[in-house]
């Protein structure tokens, strides 16, 4: 009864989006207040009868309801049930639910958070925000519904939650991500409000600026979730493999990078209209098509849900539907829409501009890898992979050029600035840069290459320029440290991303440069020197968990003859499915990570074993961590909301 209900709330919400998408935008037409003041209810009621079908999926797990086909294909009575409700969004049907969960949430946040935005504003926001979540409530209705059932024989037993799933990564990971995917569904439909109503101003701008913000903070934490849970749980020791789902991920955090500096252009400076509601679209548009991929079953991936065609079909509909109304109207609106000011080539927004580029074209390349194989196959013109060597060639060489304008484009001043004005803020955060930069090196226990070294530098270019533009700020105030406190919550929001860009740099840099790998076989007693430790096999013992058995390997690690830690990497044989997982031991640290992970029983006692030195491969999360708590200090600015009450006011008047 309880799974009927979940369904039946779907159905319910689907027909609330259907009005939510229809009323207010007839009503803010046709200048109808009532009409339009149905749009927060609707987005209540929503959120509502979503979240209740979503905790019919989550009692439907927790109870083992195995007549469920979604429960029984994905869930297991042996299964923890911490992994049993993360199993909810384990899978297809599931992980779509979810996404229509946080669609609901980031509506009804809107609808209560945006109480001083102007009625026929919030009124187009929210019906675009309505036929999207109509589409997706269509596309789990008609194909991928997660309550059909097993009737009349109901299995017994269910088939188990993928090994792979069965791990931290799943609870915290796909939430984040779809926080950040659905979350650019703000900015698009504040764009689509804009062209709509004609209001492209600085006040649009403002109003999207700090959904876009959070939304692109959220898309940096999943990311960088996604990547850690791939470094220990796959057990290769790679934290990005270029894989296309991974892809499909970094293509909307590049250009929702774009438009979240875009969008603090067009609101200080009037320009870049045409661009940002652009970038709006296809940040959204990217969030999408990463959909398209992950479902559709045109590629294999260890991320990608196995899908049929039908589906495929289905959101390959909603792309060009959602894609193709949004660029028409586009095609239509833009051309009626100016700049309020010009701005010289030596000039903040220049150089910002050029960031929105690079940012572009680096998303283009990386788009064009990714669908380039599927387009040779579809034409039946034969397989093609495109590796790493592909886009590391034109990722790196563009991402150095994007982190040398940044640090430009810190310094320079808004609509003009003079070449000895400019040249005089440059010369010392260059300076320190090559100074520190040096140094770095000279203590490095070995050249790390030409692009490590550019990294590194370029590294400390982004924090010496960033530091000179806070002491520009607080020098000729009388008292320069109180001042430094002073600063908004949105200012100390981009410092901390852009540092979190060069510790991000530096990670890289130096992990792909000096990480160390030896495949060992090893009998019990055996030990061998790496890295500066000494790793001993004391053999393996037999340990049984809730629902595997596994062959777990003691390592003792020493240091100077000292006992440093004690490693325990397992191989696990899952019951159920009878798969068998390398879960890794890792010994972590600020500045390296020890990395062991057990392959295969070589007869006898012995076992092989790879044992890798990982310097500096926590600085790419902490990176990505810093991102992240600049994105949200950014977007809680207070200013924010002190302008809106400022418009309503002035608007009543």
């Amino acid at each position: 009864m309880i799974p009927e209900l979940g369904e039946y709330a779907l159905i319910l919400s689907l027909c609330l989006s259907v009005l939510l998408a229809i009323v207010p935008l007839v009503g803010a037409t046709t200048g109808n207040a009532l009409w339009c003041s149905y749009a927060r209810p609707l987005a209540s009621a929503i959120f509502a009868f979503v979240l209740f079908s979503f905790l019919c999926l989550s009692w439907a797990f927790l109870h083992n309801d195995f007549s469920v086909a979604y429960v029984a294909n994905n869930s297991n009575t042996a299964l923890p049930w911490y992994y049993r409700l993360s199993a909810v969004w384990g899978g297809h049907e599931g992980s779509l639910l979810l996404w229509l969960l946080i669609l609901a949430g980031w509506i009804v946040a809107v609808a209560v958070k945006s109480r001083n935005l102007p009625q026929d504003i919030l009124a187009r926001v929210l019906a675009v925000m309505g036929m999207i979540s109509t589409g997706f409530l269509m596309f789990v209705l008609f194909t991928s519904s997660p309550f059909e059932r097993y009737l009349p024989q109901v299995p017994q037993e269910g088939a188990d939650l993928n090994p792979l799933l069965q791990d931290f990564g799943l609870i915290v990971h796909p939430p984040m991500l779809y926080m950040g995917y659905v979350g650019f569904s703000v900015a698009f439909a504040f764009a689509i409000a804009a062209l709509l109503s004609g209001r492209l101003d600085a006040a649009w701008a403002r109003w999207s600026r700090p959904w876009t913000n959070i939304a692109w903070a959220f898309l940096t934490l999943g990311i960088a979730l996604g990547s850690w849970w791939a470094y220990y749980e796959l057990g290769w020791g790679g934290w990005w493999f270029w894989d296309p789902v991974e892809n499909a991920s970094l293509m909307p955090w590049l250009i929702g990078t774009a438009l979240v500096h875009s969008l603090a252009v067009t609101e200080k400076r009037g320009v870049f209209k045409s661009w940002t509601v652009l970038l709006a679209i296809f940040a959204f548009s990217l969030s999408l098509l990463g959909t398209f991929l992950v479902r559709s079953g045109v590629l294999t991936s260890v991320h990608a849900f196995a899908s049929d065609p039908e589906r495929g079909f289905f959101i390959l509909v909603l792309l060009a539907l959602s894609i193709g109304g949004s660029l028409l109207l586009y095609a239509i609106k833009a051309s009626h829409v100016k700049s309020e000011s010009s701005f010289s080539l030596l000039s903040r927004e220049s150089f910002l501009l050029i960031n929105n580029v690079l940012l572009t074209v680096i998303c283009a390349t990386v788009l064009l890898g990714t669908l380039y194989p599927l387009l040779i196959d579809a034409l039946n013109l034969g397989k093609l992979s495109v590796g790493p060597p592909y886009f590391n060639a034109l990722f790196v060489p563009l991402s150095a050029l994007l982190a040398l304008s940044l640090g430009v484009g810190t310094l320079v001043r808004w609509k003009q600035t003079s070449a000895t004005l400019l040249l005089s803020q440059l010369w010392l955060p260059a300076l320190a840069a090559l100074l520190a930069g040096g140094v770095t090196l000279a203590l490095l226990p070995q050249w790390p290459g030409i692009w490590a070294a550019i990294g590194l530098l370029l590294a400390w270019w982004v924090v010496f320029a960033g530091l000179r533009d806070l002491f520009n700020r607080v020098r000729h105030k009388r008292q320069p440290l109180a001042a430094m406190f002073q600063q908004s919550r949105a200012y100390y929001g981009m410092v901390l991303a852009h540092v979190g860009v060069a510790v991000l740099a530096v990670g890289i840099a130096l992990v792909s440069t000096f990480s160390e790998q030896s495949d060992l076989r090893m009998e019990p007693g055996d030990s061998r020197t790496f890295g500066g430790y000494e790793f001993v096999f004391d053999g393996i013992r037999k340990v049984d968990g809730p629902n595997f058995h596994s062959d777990t390997g003691v390592i003792r690690v020493l240091r100077d003859g000292e006992l440093y830690t004690e490693m325990y990497p397992e191989k696990r044989l899952y019951n159920a499915r009878g798969m068998v997982m390398t879960e890794a031991a890792i010994d972590p640290g600020l500045f390296r990570d020890l990395y062991v992970a057990l392959g295969e029983p070589l007869g006898g006692d012995a076992w092989a074993v790879r044992v890798q030195y990982k310097p500096f491969v926590r600085w790419l999360w902490l990176g990505g961590l810093l991102m992240t708590v600049g994105g949200i200090l950014a977007a809680t600015d207070p200013r924010y909301r002190r302008q809106a009450k400022r418009e309503t006011a002035s608007a009543a008047a």
